[in-house]
């Protein structure tokens, strides 16, 4: 079944890359080539608290917006992609940083990063309270900082050079220590500051953070939780660590599902049409018996997928 539709008539992102059209009230017929000419076609703009986000050709008029379950969904062109989620990032921020004096973020790696460029640029570089940020990582794979393979390095080099986040804020691994040893170190941190009550606690004990935000991998996995592998059920440590990553470099830590699944937020962000079968497998495939680590996200809190065209695009059936 394709997804139902949460507006009435129907929809275009503005770049004229993708048009759909509600054909009836249980599927969402689409077409990838611009719309006719003459169509009616309907815009849903995004208000963004007195003032509208621009793009250098122009301004930002639709996405296409689904819900299935828990799940909200989005589809977006790219740039309109990095618009949105910066604009939710920011009224989270707020939100938390407003109720409890902090704002508790976990990073991933992968293309995530170029997605949070919006952040680094008017009004958010200058409106954000960004030395109450608290930056952590799902994920990490265990090379030195400076290493090209480190999530740390992509972050700092794409997004936390760039805004005044507190050095002391910023909860990297200690590359010295060996896979076993940095997942130690990285839990008795993450304990330590849940005693601090820099990050809360779920009701089952667990860190709960205010955001995660989430990549995922053509083969569907979160973090580095892959396919198959037996850290998929493991359900007792907050932190883990694997030597035999079907991805290189094979030895990384990783947070465990109980604390990804407490989390109050979560942002999955999947790009691309090197990952459309993945996203149909875990948004639309119901007849599938083994689950996609993807499929094992269920927050607690929220959970809302950030798509572009490519990565959605096996999800409109005719």
């Amino acid at each position: 079944m394709a997804f139902s539709a949460a507006f009435s008539t129907s929809y275009t992102l503005q770049s004229g890359i993708l048009c759909a059209q509600k054909s009836n009230p249980l599927s969402l017929k689409t077409s990838l080539l611009p719309p006719q000419v003459g169509k009616k076609l309907v815009h849903q703009p995004l208000r963004y608290k007195g003032f509208s986000p621009k793009r250098s050709v122009g301004e930002m008029k639709a996405s296409i917006k689904w819900e299935k379950g828990y799940k909200k969904v989005e589809v977006f062109s790219k740039e309109h992609l990095a618009v949105s989620l910066a604009y939710d990032i920011a009224q989270l921020s707020n939100k938390f940083t407003r109720e409890r004096g902090a704002f508790s973020v976990v990073l991933s790696g992968g293309s995530l990063i170029k997605y949070l460029r919006k952040l680094v640029e008017p009004p958010y570089i200058d409106s954000i309270e960004w030395s109450k940020w608290h930056v952590f990582w799902v994920d990490e794979r265990v090379v030195p900082k400076d290493h090209l393979e480190s999530n740390y390095k992509l972050a700092y080099d794409g997004f936390l050079s760039k805004v005044p986040i507190p050095p002391v804020h910023v909860y990297a691994i200690d590359d010295a220590l060996p896979a076993d040893g940095a997942a130690d170190v990285y839990e008795t941190t993450l304990k330590r500051l849940v005693k601090s009550n820099v990050i809360v606690t779920s009701t089952k004990g667990f860190p709960k953070f205010d955001l995660m935000l989430l990549g995922m991998g053509p083969d569907g996995h979160v973090a580095s939780l892959f396919p198959g592998h037996p850290l998929l059920k493991e359900d007792q440590k907050w932190v883990t660590f694997l030597k035999d990553s079907p991805k290189p470099p094979p030895e990384r830590i990783t947070f465990t599902f109980p604390v990804i699944n407490s989390s109050s937020n979560i942002a999955m962000v999947v790009t691309g049409e090197g990952k459309a079968n993945a996203v149909y497998s875990a948004l639309e495939d119901d007849e599938r018996t083994d689950k996609l680590p993807a499929e094992l996200v269920l927050p607690e809190g929220e959970l809302k997928w950030y798509l572009d065209v490519g990565a959605a695009s096996k999800l409109f059936k005719e």
